[in-house]
């Protein structure tokens, strides 16, 4: 068998006497997810990951460091995480720039302090309107 994370996998979930569907059942996946894993086509979470090196009894380290696709694919997750997505962090900007810009004392500090505030904590907030309105 190849380095690819897919075949490993595949040659642990024999070894293990286990089909696609047990595994998938394990994890808590569908089929078709093992499938796409074991045929190189897609590759599991970090919880999947964990679920799977436990099952095996072999180190996350054993099953991706060969294979280089994978890894380039997480580097790129980890840039991707880090982009400014949160409209926090926009929203607050503008206040800060009009309390700053436009207002005179009290006002400007007001504007300022709910503008750092709402780039701190907005997602949060937002969490918490949303759970309060779910119930």
């Amino acid at each position: 068998m190849g380095d690819a994370f897919g075949d490993k996998l595949k040659r642990l979930r024999e070894e293990s006497g286990m089909s696609q569907e047990a595994l998938a059942k394990e994890l808590n996946v569908s089929r078709q997810a093992v499938y796409k894993w074991e045929s190189n086509k897609g590759y599991p979470d970090i919880e999947n990951l964990i679920q799977m090196s436990d099952l095996f009894a072999v180190t996350i380290d054993e099953l991706i460091r060969s294979d280089k696709k994978l890894q380039n694919k997480m580097k790129m997750d980890d840039v991707e995480s880090l982009a400014f997505s949160d409209p926090g962090f926009y929203i607050g900007i503008v206040l800060v720039l009009l309390g700053v810009t436009f207002f005179d004392d009290t006002l400007s500090y007001t504007m300022t302090i709910i503008g750092l505030l709402t780039i701190l904590f907005f997602t949060d907030i937002l969490r918490s309107f949303q759970s309060m309105f779910k119930k």
